[in-house]
Order: structure tokens, then C-alpha cells, then sequence
């Protein structure tokens, strides 16, 4: 299942790295500051997701980038509206004059609504903003989908939720038959439910619906980031429809219980309030994060405190 790591330690800005397992490719949430995040873990993110840039989820961005430059790669970033030309802008404000072209590629996917993404190219040496297409769907590779939220921090805030794929195994011991590529043509007629494949074992053919029963269905793990959001009911009814029984998210709890009417004024969310929706979310598990720079450990085991208590409905 997917992993996350949180790379800021208590008085630093947020940074969250996302591990698959089995594979060399990471995902990275945020670029705050990250003492934590390692240079080999910087050249094995594929995707960075953006909550909003503000500079305590953004200043790290170029201590990114240093370590990505010359790779080859390409890179997605996705982010809300206007992260194109935000990203652009600190890029060109260097001199590359040597800088091969092709030293990396970045895709940027601009999050304009749910259903409009803008995505765009951006390439060294003189990042020229090239618009390719505008798509449906946020981001999906061969490991994951990731679906989000648009959340208000009197600002767009993206809340993003990976979704691992859907896998299905073989129930070795409910058949007597012998293993063979059949078993693959199952799952593949499986997974694109077409029923009246056919599938031959040995020297017989079967329909694929009368061997489903030795196939399970494994739903893919659910793991969510939500970063800063105001309290507020529309928030909350975008996160209900996101992330509803995920099976980890990591929420944005600013502040404690006490220093709520900072949280309403900053458009942030407070220990009890952040434990509430995630128990009104259904989630398996919840980790309160990203606490405000004023607050030292003894403060962080009280937002944790409070925060569990609301997760757990008490």
C-alpha cells in the first residue's frame, strides 16, 4: 500500500512524500520547508502536488528543482489556477545559458474546476509556456489515481486523494486447475468485464463468468492530503465527497481548540474541528498536520489530543 512520510519536523513548513511500494517512483505533497527530505528522494519524485503557494507550501520549490535540473526527466506538477505562471516565473528568474534543453521537462496541470485542467509544458532553457490540452481528469499512472477536492483558504486550496489501483488475485486454493497463462486472460477478461471471453484450460474452453468465483477483487488502498482550509460547511461537504472512508488522511490542523478565532480569521482549521470531519468522513485513520510555527511540542500533543478525541467521536 502507499506510504507517506512527513519531511518537516515541528517548527518547519510542510512537505509529505508519498512512497509505491516496489517502485523507485515517489510523489511529493507540498514544498515547504523539508530538512528531512532526502536528495535521493527529491530525483525519484515523478509528481509534485501543489496545495496552494503560499510561501510556507512553496518556498522549497527551487531546492526541488536544483536536484531534479539535468535528469531527462519529465515531471508533472499539478496546482490550482495560475500555477503555470507562478512556477514559470521562478524558473526564469535564473540565468540558463548552460542548460541543455532537453535537461528536464515539466508538465504542469493547472486546476481550473473539477472537470477543466489545464495542462502545459515547460522547458529549459527559456521556459516558454506551451499549452497542450485541456483534460477531464487530474493525474494517473500505472500505480494510482488521484482525484481532489477545491477547497477555500480565501484562496483555492487543492485537498488531493491517491488512489491506489484496483488489483485482483487468483484464489489458488478453490481451483484444481493447473496454473498457466490462462490465469492472466482471466484477470484481463476480469477487468474489462467481458463475460463471454473465452478461456482455455488445457484442452477445454470455458466461459470467463463461470471462472470469475476464483478471482477476488481487491479495492485499492485510499490516501488522502488536506492541506489549509477555512472551517466551513462547503468545505466540508467537498471533503465529504472526496475522501469519504479513505483509508488514511492526513489533515491540516493549524491550531489548537483555544486559538480557534485565529483559525477562523486566517482561513484555517483547529484541532477538534479537523478530528469532526474526518469522523463524519468515515476515514480508517487520520493524522492531524502542518501546526502553526508559534507552537512547541507540548502545544502539538494538545492539538493531538483534541484532534483524536473528535476523530473518535468522544
Amino acid at each position: 500500500m502507499l506510504q507517506a512520510e512527513i519531511k518537516s519536523q515541528l517548527k518547519e513548513d510542510i512537505s509529505i512524500l508519498i512512497k509505491v511500494p516496489n517502485s523507485a517512483k515517489h510523489y511529493l505533497c507540498d514544498c515547504g520547508e523539508a530538512s528531512l527530505l532526502t536528495v535521493k528522494e527529491i530525483q525519484s519524485v515523478s509528481a509534485v502536488f501543489i496545495s496552494h503557494t503560499h510561501i510556507d507550501h512553496f518556498s522549497n520549490f527551487d531546492g526541488l528543482f536544483r536536484h531534479q535540473i539535468g535528469s531527462g526527466e519529465k515531471i508533472v506538477i499539478c496546482g490550482p489556477k495560475n500555477i503555470h505562471q507562478q512556477i514559470g516565473a521562478r524558473l526564469r528568474s535564473y540565468t540558463w545559458n548552460l542548460i541543455d534543453e532537453n535537461a528536464i521537462e515539466y508538465e504542469i496541470r493547472e486546476i481550473v474546476s473539477k472537470e477543466e485542467i489545464n495542462v502545459y509544458k515547460l522547458c529549459p532553457p527559456h521556459w516558454n509556456l506551451e499549452l497542450i490540452t485541456t483534460q477531464n481528469f487530474l493525474f494517473e499512472d500505472e500505480y494510482v489515481n488521484v482525484d481532489f477536492a477545491i477547497l477555500d483558504h480565501k484562496t483555492d486550496s487543492i485537498a488531493y486523494l491517491f488512489k491506489e489501483k484496483d488489483s485482483v488475485t487468483f484464489n489458488e486454493n478453490g481451483s484444481e486447475f493447473k496454473k498457466g497463462k490462462w490465469i492472466s486472460e482471466l484477470k484481463k477478461a476480469f477487468e474489462n468485464n467481458d463475460s463471454d471471453n473465452e478461456i482455455q484450460i488445457e484442452e477445454t474452453v470455458y466461459k470467463a463468468s463461470d471462472l470469475f468465483h476464483l478471482l477476488t477483487k481487491n479495492a485499492g488502498y485510499k490516501l488522502g492530503v488536506i492541506m489549509d482550509h477555512a472551517v466551513c460547511e462547503d468545505n466540508y461537504e467537498k471533503i465529504k465527497t472526496v475522501f469519504k472512508e479513505a483509508d488514511v488522511v492526513y489533515i491540516e490542523t493549524f491550531y489548537k481548540d483555544e486559538d480557534q478565532d485565529f483559525a477562523k480569521l486566517n482561513y484555517h482549521s483547529f484541532a477538534s474541528a479537523s478530528g469532526k470531519i474526518m469522523n463524519e468522513c468515515k476515514v480508517k485513520e487520520a493524522m492531524p498536520i502542518h501546526f502553526s510555527r508559534r507552537y512547541v511540542e507540548s502545544d502539538k500533543l494538545e492539538i493531538e489530543t483534541a484532534f483524536y478525541k473528535a476523530f473518535q467521536g468522544n
